[in-house]
């Protein structure tokens, strides 16, 4: 359920979608930002995408019947229990569009995603 076209920000992807996808997506952005204050909004590879230090921090993106969170394999690692319950792959998580997504799983991962970017930079 990815949208076409060109998106220029984040505000814009989330736009093109239903009213009951935008407000879990608005959820996900706002999750995203409390957890990473100084990280840049952009779009990359199609969907929003926050970058901290020039690299990549996490994607989401809606589809059909999930949402995908993107926040690489060290993360998806590092919260393997507390996401034990969802379909996941080496670096993507999906929340079912029909359960509540844990958006303190979310942000304690973006933090975690903040903490590897720090160390990095």
């Amino acid at each position: 359920m990815t949208t076409s076209g060109k998106q220029q920000t984040i505000d814009d992807y989330i736009s093109a979608f239903p009213e009951n996808i935008r407000e879990i997506l608005e959820k996900m952005k706002s999750t995203i930002r409390s957890a990473a204050p100084k990280a840049e909004e952009a779009i990359k590879y199609g969907i929003p995408t926050f970058t901290l230090n020039g690299k990549n921090l996490a994607h989401f993106a809606a589809f059909k019947n999930h949402i995908g969170f993107y926040p690489t394999p060290s993360a998806i690692e590092a919260f393997k229990k507390e996401l034990s319950e969802y379909k996941q792959s080496k670096g993507a998580i999906q929340f079912p569009l029909e359960k509540a997504i844990p958006f303190g799983v979310v942000k304690k991962i973006v933090k975690f995603r903040v903490k590897e970017s720090e160390k990095r930079k």
